[in-house]
This record gives structure tokens, C-alpha cells and sequence, in this order.
């Protein structure tokens, strides 16, 4: 039912899905301030009330101001990523500060934290649930962090920071995506293409006819410059597009558009924030709500691996000049030519191409065949639905169950899989709406599934690398854990209150299904002839599964190991970090775990997103702590199947659903492993997936 406002402002509105076909830029101010000032009077009232705080008279009435507040930026953050037009931009940024300073305000309000204290000290805490106790003892917890414990003349600027911080990130990601679209190599004769796979090249000649210009137009989103780096002859083009991406935000392109300094600041501001709260540096506070306990512990993990990976990383290396050099003239290998150099020697060693597979996985095959895992493992149906989207490409689904009465709602998803200029690269997923109970009922959780994906090309289904097809499970993972999700406590439903070294462990374990048999028969058909994916060829992809695996793994150790150095080694007490010190870190991880050393003017930390705009500050070792989880996880799914031809055992996966998806953040995610598992985790089915050991 709407009442004035919301039928005045649709963010307002949240009886259903959000209204992306009415929702305007000129909505945000007026929609987030109202939610704001409600919440504001909420807290007023609470906290003034001098009775003892109870569960339902406090913790309820702020979890439900709070979603809707959160549900309302959350689709306005939302567009600002999938639709970064200039009235969308403007209209987030101006908000921006607002919403991150009423955080920081809630978060430093010692009146709202005595309550919660009051409460987590009162006979009522005995009588409330186990995930109720949790709740209120990460609440009292992320007050701390908040800065509630301050001095009153400290606050001011702790606040300050996290507003600065807010719209640093935000800049980030702002820059980052105009310095990949402000790049573009134009191609006018069709020698020039030679390697270049046929989609790829209409893509790009459909680029240019857009702009109304002749030739072919190659840009830095990854549909475009991934095929021209691994395919193209041309070694000139592939070095220009190679140092086009690798310069991206920095100084060496647009000074308006350069990262670098906003890096310096970022630094020094989460210095600052860890040193008022009293840590020693930010990869300490970055840990307090994680699995990991010390960032020594995180180094030690991370340099184990290191010295497991190395060797066949140095090897895979080896392997790659001998070839360059005797197959292909390429006496030095540079870094433009390794992914060239990489496809030929797979297509040599395995008689296979990445793009000869490609053309059996068309999205619709894809698609069906995903739906297909999620059914046999978890016993739910996808089903088509209808909502409003903010692009005509994008589609809409329901999850539903057979219950007592017929089937049930389980939840809904939005998948957006198609690179556009307007949206920021990569892949993610994010909570359009939380499960829980109000006081009206209980509301079903919404995903965003968003990818950056090639489009239809010329009347044919857009066709996905087996890579693309990893991400699009990847990304379903987190979206089961946030849809499975049977707690109704919204702090902990789904992934809410999951650490966050545990959140990827059921994106990685998704990814494990695409290189069983039993799954790829039924998701390819040839994009032609609709053949499936023939046993041979799958062999070969088999065989192939570990190549360069070393070299991929000390690619994520290198990242993740400079991103907790940075934040925990680096001295920014003095102020903004010069940039010249931020490469200098990185040119010391890489002589200790690299094995191949990029140009000096490579400028990787300035589109380092996951760590400067996405939340993975000091977290970005997580993938590699969360795939020892998923590997071992996956492995029950392999006891459990083997001698049956399949591994989608719907016994195991009603497990994995029940103690790892169903759980969500109410309990750690330890004992939620070791639940399902029945003893802690081991590094083992990693090393033995990634073909990191030593052969007897």
C-alpha cells in the first residue's frame, strides 16, 4: 500500500521489487534526508528513554529503520555502479557525504552504545537466542570500531575520516572507469586483425559504426582487450593495449584522472583510524571481524603458500620462454606477449584453443545448465519473473521450493551480464533486499548477479570463455549464500555477518562444477551446430586445468601480500603516502613472490579497486584463505560421488545448504566448516585441485 510519499518519491516505496523504471536522480536527496531524519528521531527516542532496552522495543525498531535506509542507498549505490551516467553520478556523490557522515554519527553515539551494553548486561540476554546474542555482541563490537569508545573531542575527526574516506573510494572508481573508457585503439586495416577471433572483430566493427567511423575500435573493457592481448598477432597492438590498461587512473594519462594521489590520502586516513582506536595499523582493525587473528598469521599463511607455489610458478615460466623463443621468434618474453604466448602453447601442448571452446557455451546453454546445478543440488526451481530493471538487457528471476502447500518463495534474483561503458568493470554481487522478520511479516531476500560479458554479435547468442563461465558460477555462489539464507535475523541473515576471509568460500565452491563431465553435457551446444562440448575436447580442457596454475597463484599472493603490507608496514602517520613509496612495497613483494616482474611504469595499485573502493582493505587474502575452505568443501561433494558417474549429490548438497548457505553469519564460520566438513579445515584439496603437488 502506498501513502503520498512513496507514490511522490518511488525510493520511498518499498511494499515490492524497487520501481527502476520511476526512479529518478532528483529522488535521492529528498528519499535518503526523509530516511535520515527518521532514523535520527529514532535514536533520539531510544536513547532518551530511561527504561532498561529490550529486544523487541529497541534492537527490532533500529533494524527496521535501518533496512529501509539501507535498501534505499543500496539502490541508489546501486545504479551509481551499473548506470554511471552524469546525473546519477552527481546525484550519489551529493549524498554521499550525507549518508557516510549519519554512520559514522550512529556508530559514535555513546548514548545508542550504553543501550545496546544495557541490554547485552540485563537478564533479557540469557533468555535471547544464541543468533541473538551474537548479534548484540557484534554490535557492541562494531561501535568500538566506530569510535563510540572516543573522547568527545575526538569525534568530530573520526567522523571527518570516514567521510573522506567515502568519497575517496567513490573517486576511485569514478576515475578508474573513465580512464577505461577515455582509451581506444582504432584499427583501419584488416591485416591489423590477423589472430583476432571473429567475434571479437565484429564487436569492434560495431563500435565503430556506432561512432560512425570505418575500421575496427578496440577498447580497455575486458571483452575487447582480453581478446586482443591473447590472440593478435600484431605485437605492436598488443603492447599499446597492454600499456593503456597496466597506466590506467595514474599519472601517465589524464592528471585529472590520476589515482595516485588519492591513494597517498587513503593511507594515511586509515592510519589515522587505527591509531585513535588504538591498534598499531589498519590491517589489525581490518582483522577484528575476521577468521584470520594477527596479520603475522595472515603473512605466515600467505608466504606458506608462497613457497609451495613458487617452483611450479618458476617452471610454468620456463616452459613459456622455451616456447616464445623456439615456436614463436620471441627471444624476450614481454608482458604483452604472455597471454599471446600462453594460448599458443596450450593450443600446441593440447590442441585446444580457449576460443574453439567458447563456441559451446552460448549464454542461453549456459544459463540452463547453471539452473540445472542449483536444482539437482538444492532441490529449487528458477523461474523466469517479471520486474522493473534499469536496462532492457537485464532479467529477472524467482527461486522456489516445494513446501506443504505447493511451492514456496524462496527468493529473487536480477542478472545483469553484459558489459555497457556506463557500468563498472568486473563481476559482483549485492543484496537488493535482506531476509528477515518485521513486524509486518517476513520479506524474502533479492540479489543483484552482475558480470561483464561480451553481448550478442551479429543475430548469434552472446558465447562465454570456460573463464566466464567460472565468474557467472562464481558470482551465483554469493548469490545462494544470500538467497538460501534460512535465518530471519537481519544482521546475520545471509551473508550479513559473515567474516569476511569466510564470505567467498560458496563463490569458489561453485566454481568446482564447471569441469565435471556431467555438468558441461548438459550446458554446451555448439553455437552453430548445437553439438555438445565433445569428450575429447573436455579432455583436453581437463588435461589442460592446472596450466600456468603457479603462475597464477603467485599473481593473488603478490596482490594479497602487498595489500596487507600496505596496510600494515607502511608508515602514514606523517600524512598522504607518496605514491613512489606505495611502488616501492610492491616492487619488494614481487622479488620475493613473483616470477614475472612487470615494466617499471606498470601502475597496478591505481586500479586496485578491490582494496581502494570495494572493501577488501587488508582482505584481499581472503580469496586464497576462503579457497582452502571451498577446496575441501568441494571435496565432500567428490567422496560422495565417486562410483556414481555424478557429483551433484543432492544428500551432500542439502547439507552444504543446511550448515553453510542456511547459517548465514549467525554462528562463525568455522564451526559452520567444521559442521558440514566434521573437522577443521586443510590445505590439501587445494594444492591437489591447483596441481601444486609434487609428483612421486
Amino acid at each position: 500500500m502506498q501513502n503520498d510519499s512513496t507514490a511522490a518519491n518511488p525510493l520511498l516505496d518499498f511494499s515490492a521489487m524497487p520501481r527502476f523504471e520511476d526512479i529518478k536522480p532528483e529522488h535521492v536527496e529528498p528519499a535518503i534526508r526523509s530516511l535520515i531524519d527518521e532514523n535520527r528521531a529514532l535514536i533520539e527516542r531510544l536513547t532518551a528513554d530511561p527504561g532498561t532496552p529490550t529486544w523487541d522495543g529497541f534492537v527490532s525498531p533500529m533494524d527496521e529503520a535501518g533496512e529501509r535506509l539501507g535498501r534505499a542507498w543500496g539502490v541508489v549505490g546501486h545504479l551509481h555502479s551499473v548506470f554511471d551516467v552524469p546525473e546519477w553520478r552527481e546525484a550519489y556523490n551529493a549524498m554521499l557525504p550525507e549518508i557516510s557522515r549519519f554512520y559514522a554519527e550512529v556508530g559514535q553515539n555513546l548514548a545508542l552504545f550504553e543501550k545496546y551494553k544495557a541490554l547485552h548486561d540485563s537478564p533479557e540476554f540469557a533468555t535471547l537466542s544464541p543468533v541473538r546474542q551474537r548479534i548484540l555482541e557484534h554490535g557492541l563490537r562494531d561501535f568500538r570500531l566506530s569510535g563510540a569508545e572516543l573522547p568527545d573531542d575526538q569525534k568530530p575527526r573520526f567522523q571527518e575520516i570516514q567521510e573522506e574516506q567515502s568519497q575517496l573510494a567513490a573517486k576511485f572508481s569514478e576515475n578508474l572507469l573513465d580512464a577505461t573508457n577515455a582509451h581506444a585503439e582504432w584499427v583501419s586495416d584488416e591485416a591489423g586483425l590477423a589472430g583476432i577471433p571473429d567475434d571479437a572483430r565484429q564487436a569492434a566493427r560495431a563500435a565503430a559504426e556506432a561512432e560512425g567511423k570505418p575500421g575496427w575500435k578496440f577498447t580497455l573493457q575486458m571483452p575487447s582487450y582480453l581478446p586482443v592481448l591473447q590472440y593478435a598477432d600484431d605485437r605492436e597492438l598488443r603492447a599499446r593495449m597492454y600499456r593503456a590498461y597496466a597506466t590506467r587512473a595514474s599519472e601517465l594519462g589524464k592528471p585529472e584522472l590520476d589515482n595516485g594521489p588519492l591513494i597517498g590520502r587513503i593511507l594515511a586516513l586509515r592510519d589515522e583510524e587505527a591509531r585513535m582506536l588504538g591498534y598499531r595499523n589498519f590491517a589489525e582493525v581490518s582483522l577484528v571481524p575476521k577468521m584470520a587473528d594477527t596479520p603475522e598469521q595472515v603473512l605466515g599463511f600467505l608466504r606458506d603458500l608462497a613457497a609451495k607455489a613458487k617452483p611450479f610458478a618458476e617452471k610454468d615460466l620456463e616452459e613459456l620462454k622455451t616456447f616464445a623463443r623456439a615456436e614463436l621468434g620471441l627471444d624476450t618474453l614481454e608482458p604483452w606477449d604472455v597471454a599471446y604466448a600462453a594460448e599458443k602453447l596450450r593450443q600446441a601442448r593440447y590442441a585446444y584453443s580457449d576460443q574453439e571452446v567458447k563456441q559451446y557455451f552460448p549464454e542461453p546453454k549456459v544459463l540452463d545448465g547453471l539452473f540445472g546445478v542449483i536444482r539437482a543440488l538444492y532441490r529449487v526451481d528458477i523461474l523466469p519473473d517479471e520486474a522493473p530493471t534499469w536496462d532492457p538487457d537485464v532479467r529477472f528471476f524467482r527461486i522456489e521450493k516445494d513446501g506443504a502447500n505447493g511451492p514456496e518463495l524462496v527468493g529473487h534474483f536480477y542478472l545483469d551480464l553484459h558489459a555497457r561503458s556506463t557500468k563498472r568493470g568486473g563481476a559482483w554481487m549485492d543484496s537488493a533486499r535482506s531476509r528477515h522478520r518485521n513486524t509486518w511479516g517476513s520479506d524474502t531476500p533479492v540479489a543483484y548477479l552482475v558480470c561483464n560479458f561480451p553481448g550478442p554479435v551479429g543475430g548469434k547468442p552472446a558465447t562465454f570463455t570456460h573463464d566466464d563461465v567460472l565468474t557467472l558460477f562464481h558470482e551465483c555462489g554469493h548469490g545462494l549464500h544470500h538467497l538460501l539464507t534460512q535465518v530471519d535475523e537481519l544482521a546475520v541473515s545471509g551473508i550479513h555477518g559473515v567474516e569476511w576471509d569466510a564470505v567467498e568460500l560458496p563463490s569458489q565452491f561453485m566454481e568446482n562444477f564447471c569441469w565435471e563431465w556431467d555438468v558441461l553435457q548438459g550446458m554446451t551446444a555448439h553455437v552453430d551446430t548445437g553439438a555438445p562440448l565433445p569428450r575429447a575436447l573436455y579432455d583436453k580442457m581437463i588435461a589442460a586445468k592446472n596450466f600456468q596454475s603457479g603462475m597464477q597463484t603467485v599473481r593473488q599472493l603478490e596482490f594479497s601480500m602487498f595489500d596487507l603490507r600496505l596496510h600494515g608496514e607502511v608508515d602514514a602517520s606523517s600524512g598522504p603516502v607518496p605514491i613512489e613509496r606505495v611502488m616501492a612495497l610492491l616492487d619488494e613483494v614481487r622479488r620475493e613472490v613473483a616470477v614475472m616482474i612487470p615494466p617499471a611504469w606498470h601502475r597496478f595499485p591505481h586500479s586496485f579497486s578491490h582494496i581502494f573502493a570495494g572493501g577488501y582493505a587488508a582482505g584481499y587474502y581472503s580469496y586464497k584463505w576462503a579457497e582452502v575452505l571451498s577446496a575441501d568443501a568441494f571435496e565432500a561433494f567428490e567422496e560422495a560421488g565417486a562410483g556414481k558417474g555424478s557429483l551433484l549429490d543432492p544428500e551432500t548438497g542439502e547439507r552444504f545448504w543446511r550448515e553453510i548457505l542456511a547459517v548465514g553469519g549467525s554462528r562463525p564460520a568455522l564451526d559452520s566448516f567444521k559442521a558440514f566438513r566434521g573437522r577443521e579445515p586443510r590445505v590439501d584439496a587445494l594444492l591437489r585441485h591447483s596441481g601444486m603437488v609434487a609428483q612421486a
